[in-house]
């Protein structure tokens, strides 16, 4: 599917006859597409960091026989899921592609509601009114039931529906005080966590190419496109179940990002 050449492409991966981890079968090959609009290994050195500053230096409490803190899900980091007000720079302008293939490749995107704010937050203002358009369409009330959403971009009762990225890095490949194009390198998860589910959540990897002009004081979206890879070779992690996927995406706020 293709939101033309203004947004690049809209990526999309249906699931294969027969594949379906979380009821056993097994899973031929990689997925064909993944939505663009679709629809991170540093993280457990993240949360670990996190876990050790969240101890206070020690365990006394273990010592001294006192409760431990209990865990508790943590919320998406940042007042707003899109960040704004980059900097007027090289610099600022790869924050801003980071931020916005977040953005661009998130759940809230298949959300009608969202999707609205999305839009008027990330690209520029000559190009809302028609790209709404276009992803109104992309993401229909028909497309959103093969990935099995409702017409609100909602997973069925019982089931939990991911898309995030996580930006691996990023490269400026022309820069004027004007405009800005920047790759971003991208690795995500993505898919139905359910027991029944036909479009489990799998990962992939890609490079977004985002075209940046600063309007209004500050970097906005212009177009976008998105091609596979590059990807590394799959290691040997074992697959987790539908639940524990699920519980994953419910405990584990997602992050926007920036240099």
């Amino acid at each position: 599917m293709s939101l033309g050449d203004d947004t690049g492409r809209t990526r999309t991966r249906l699931p294969e006859a027969g594949g379906d981890p979380y009821g056993g079968a097994r899973r031929n090959g990689r997925s064909s597409s993944r939505s663009l609009v679709t629809v991170v290994g540093v993280v457990v050195l993240l949360i670990a960091a996190i876990a050790f500053a969240n101890r206070g230096g020690g365990d006394s409490d273990a010592e001294e026989g006192g409760d431990s803190p209990k865990a508790a899900a943590t919320a998406p980091t940042g007042e707003k899921p899109v960040a704004s007000g980059f900097a007027h720079d090289r610099q600022g302008a790869e924050s801003a592609a980071a931020n916005y293939a977040v953005a661009l490749v998130s759940a809230d995107i298949l959300k009608p509601d969202r999707r609205a704010e999305i839009v008027r937050e990330v690209f520029v203002a000559d190009k809302q009114a028609s790209l709404a358009d276009r992803f109104d369409k992309a993401y229909s009330k028909e497309f959103l039931s093969r990935i099995g959403l409702d017409e609100n971009g909602n997973a069925a009762p019982g089931e939990t529906y991911v898309s995030r990225t996580m930006p691996i890095g990023t490269k400026v490949t022309g820069y004027s005080d004007a405009e800005a194009s920047v790759d971003v390198w991208c690795s995500g998860v993505f898919g139905t966590a359910g027991e029944k589910t036909t479009n489990p959540v799998t990962s992939d990897w890609f490079t977004m190419t985002l075209q940046l002009r600063w309007a209004d004081g500050d970097w906005k979206v212009d177009s976008f496109a998105q091609k596979d890879g590059p990807a590394p070779v799959p290691g040997d992690d074992k697959a987790s179940t539908a639940e524990e996927m699920a519980k994953a995406v419910q405990e584990y706020g997602g992050f926007t990002y920036a240099r």
